[in-house]
């Protein structure tokens, strides 16, 4: 059985017995993994400490060709996250790329781009980085990775464009925008305004980094937190729980 080697980030941490845990690492090279991690919790050993909640580390494991744990047996500490030492709101928002890293993903499906873009997110959390430009960031670059970016400017009934002037339809079960000729019938329907609509274009255009000068008002950013949540909530079976935390925030 061979050793693999990745960085990765430490997504989740349970307890497995008063000297080992169970780790959830998503890795840059082999996605999302569990792994037991024995002697972790020893005051001396092969991890020195390096398994946080939100650390990024060299990691060496061995992979299991069963659905059983793989093996962690060495992680070396790259760089801790510090943010929450002084700032809870920046820690929450941390908890939060941990989330959606382990719940829009499946394990051993690697996605190398999205690993930059949360180790990115982390450490501009763990600086002076806007907490809600960078949680909004994120989460349009975790749904355009994963292939759930809902349409923005084109109709998901008849693929027309859709102009972002006074009040949009969005269709949280059809993934997107709607003309005015598409939108009778459709269940579960908001209506977003249009600065709403530009901001998520802002931010979900990777083309561009022009989204780090961009303030988001609060009136607007309670009003996509409740299409995000809404949305992301229909896409995972299930509300996040970090959601609530969101909708406290604002610039």
């Amino acid at each position: 059985m061979a050793a693999e080697k990745s960085l990765a980030i430490v997504v989740r941490m349970v307890e497995f017995s008063e000297t080992s845990l169970v780790v959830s690492l998503f890795t840059r090279d082999f996605g999302k993994i569990g792994a037991l991690a024995k002697g972790a919790r020893r005051p001396k050993s092969a991890f020195e400490g390096a398994l946080d909640l939100l650390s990024v580390c060299r990691v060496v494991f061995l992979h299991k060709s069963t659905d059983a744990l793989d093996l962690l047996t060495e992680a070396k500490l790259v760089r801790r996250f510090r943010a929450g030492a002084r700032d809870l709101t920046r820690l929450y928002a941390g908890y939060y790329v941990a989330e959606l890293l382990d719940e829009l993903t499946h394990p051993g499906d690697p996605h190398p781009d999205l690993y930059d873009a949360a180790e990115q997110a982390l450490a501009e959390l763990d600086g002076a980085g806007s907490v809600t430009a960078v949680a909004l960031r994120f989460e349009m670059t975790a749904l355009r990775i994963l292939g759930h970016m809902p349409s923005l400017s084109e109709c998901v009934g008849c693929g027309k464009p859709v102009e972002a002037v006074g009040r949009v339809a969005f269709g949280m079960l059809e993934g997107g925008v709607l003309c005015p000729d598409c939108r009778p019938g459709k269940r579960q329907v908001v209506s977003i305004s249009a600065e709403g609509v530009k901001t998520l274009q802002g931010f979900a255009d990777a083309t561009t980094e022009a989204w780090r000068g961009q303030t988001v008002h609060p009136k607007i950013w309670g009003e996509l937190r409740g299409v995000l949540n809404h949305y992301l909530a229909n896409l995972l079976g299930k509300k996040p729980k970090l959601h609530e935390f969101l909708g406290t925030l604002a610039e």
